[in-house]
């Protein structure tokens, strides 16, 4: 609910700090008093896109706050959560203007964009009149307006998890198509790459392993005549056949020499060892480079296929296992592809099935809805002396969607035996008027924390029609909060809470003001309504009448 407005320096407003109330209230004045400024300054704090000049002339800025209270289930909540900004039982909008034309928005004193004022306002305020566009006149919305006349959230979002689980099932075929379609186009390639790697089957690491392997028999050809010479030169033909001969000799003649051959001998003993030694290494790597040159060559053409298939395949050769790992993987998922898209697309039927089944739910349940509204709408226009028209809530299919496979349109024929058709283009100026609001009567029912706004939506009308129209705006506003511009005395004289918009020059500037009215000054206000200008008895007497109803 609208508690406060403050508007500063905006038109030919300098300052106005307004206070409403829950109940119907009532705005009247002059032509050109400055009512639609009231309008435009709180579409201004809603974020609603308006008229580019609205800054005062000669002021630097003009501002606007305006003070709602939610109650606690309210669905400005919501937005006010998603957006992270603070959330309490006030809520408080800025708006600031320029004369430079920037604006700047604040809420509850945190810096906002414009889009979220603009979702706030969705759940704040509606704003109707003969030139509605944003919601009853516009087609578009004729389809949520049901649901919500309907009530029925749980089948909306079941249709709402059926057509994601359509949409998902259907994403899901796609792709597998798609990709049995690019694998069935690289089969001959897969098929043969994959054969050519599992008869070759690379090892990580046997690259490496041959390189060494092959180096080593490379270099065995140039280096084993000199290892086997040197083998030679150590053996019984030489330095241990010499040193033996040495030793035997020497321990020959150790009794007649004494002391001083001791050490000789036991020098020559040690290096015998030695020579054994080495001799022994000599003979193990002289084996290590013993090869059949066959084996040279295999290692080799070996060595050469794996790095070719490494080039041909633009990956590391050591990769090459995981590579035919994944082409099997692919022939497999080709091989089963057939039968797995045939489970696909049998999933997809299933969850057709269900949209469908979920969407005729649906269908059903706005159908008898759309038959209660009619007849709810239609008690509702007797009274308000259109009891010859006839309001038609028309269902016809549509493109199948989250929200149903329903096209929803609110249609009138005002005369009966006419061709029914849209709202906006069969009913005049006054009779639109009274349809959009017998329409509000039955659509608002149940809806709380909405303020409601008509801005001369009883234009075109007067008399016991404009009594009707007055009497319908006080029972939507029983329990709510609706405010009416209105030159109607009968609408005025409904209102729970009055004020009287007025123009002013100081000097060479003309302002507006907006008044509360007591009971006193309600009368001459719905006497001027009556009569014009000049207050008579009889014009007062007429307001005292209205007034009590």
């Amino acid at each position: 609910m609208l508690r406060t407005l403050e508007i500063r320096d905006l038109l030919i407003i300098d300052h106005l700090d307004l206070q409403f109330y829950p109940g119907l209230n009532v705005l009247t004045g002059e032509t050109g008093a400055g009512k639609s400024i009231l309008l435009d300054s709180l579409g201004f704090v809603l974020g609603w896109r308006g008229r580019a000049d609205l800054v005062r002339q000669g002021a630097a800025q003009g501002e606007v706050i305006a003070v709602f209270d939610l109650p606690s289930d309210h669905p400005a909540h919501i937005v006010l959560k998603e957006a992270g900004l603070p959330n309490d039982e006030e809520l408080i909008l800025r708006r600031v203007n320029t004369a430079e034309g920037r604006k700047t928005a604040w809420v509850n004193d945190r810096r906002t964009s414009g889009e979220t004022l603009r979702a706030l306002s969705e759940t704040l305020v509606e704003l109707h009149g003969q030139h509605d566009d944003r919601g009853l006149l516009n087609p578009t919305g004729h389809r949520a307006l049901l649901d919500s006349y309907a009530a029925h959230p749980d089948l909306q979002a079941q249709v709402r998890a059926a057509w994601r689980a359509r949409s998902a099932a259907g994403t899901a075929l796609a792709e597998k198509r798609a990709a049995l379609e690019a694998a069935r186009a690289e089969e001959e390639f897969l098929r043969h790459a994959a054969e050519e790697l599992d008869q070759l089957d690379p090892q990580p690491g046997e690259d490496a392993a041959l390189d060494q392997r092959r180096r080593m028999m490379q270099a065995a050809e140039r280096i084993r005549d000199d290892v086997a010479r040197a083998l030679a030169a150590l053996g019984p033909d030489g330095a241990e056949g010499a040193s033996g001969d040495a030793l035997r000799w020497l321990e020959g003649v150790v009794d007649q020499a004494g002391e001083m051959l001791e050490a000789p001998i036991a020098a020559l003993g040690r290096a015998l060892i030695e020579l054994g030694e080495a001799q022994s290494g000599v003979e193990t790597a002289l084996d290590h480079l013993r090869f059949d040159a066959t084996e040279l060559e295999l290692a080799e053409e070996r060595l050469f296929a794996i790095r070719a298939l490494a080039r041909k395949h633009g990956v590391a050769a050591d990769d090459l296992a995981d590579l035919a790992a994944r082409f099997r993987v692919q022939i497999q998922a080709l091989d089963a592809g057939a039968e797995d898209l045939a489970a696909s697309e049998a999933a997809v039927r299933e969850a057709e099935a269900a949209y469908n089944k979920a969407a005729q739910s649906l269908s059903a349940a706005r159908r008898t809805a759309a038959t209660q509204l009619d007849t709810a709408i239609t008690s509702e226009l007797a009274p308000l002396k259109l009891d010859r028209a006839v309001f038609q809530t028309d269902i016809a299919p549509a493109d199948p969607g989250p929200d149903g496979v329903d096209a929803v349109t609110f249609t009138v024929a005002t005369n009966p035996g006419a061709t029914a058709g849209p709202l906006n283009r069969i009913a005049s100026g006054g009779e639109l008027s009274r349809f959009l609001l017998a329409m509000k009567v039955c659509l608002t029912r149940g809806v709380s924390g909405l303020t409601l706004i008509f801005d001369e939506i009883d234009r075109g009308v007067g008399g016991a029609t404009a009594d009707a129209v007055g009497r319908r705006l006080a029972a939507l506003a029983d329990d709510g909060q609706v405010l009416v511009v209105t030159h109607s005395p009968q609408v005025a004289a409904r209102g729970a809470h009055h004020w009287q918009v007025s123009k002013r020059v100081e000097g060479d500037m003309t302002l507006s003001t907006v008044a509360p009215l007591s009971d006193l000054m309600r009368v001459d206000e719905i006497a001027r309504m009556l009569a014009g200008d000049t207050l008579t008895d009889e014009a007062r007497a007429a307001a005292r009448a209205l007034l009590a109803g």
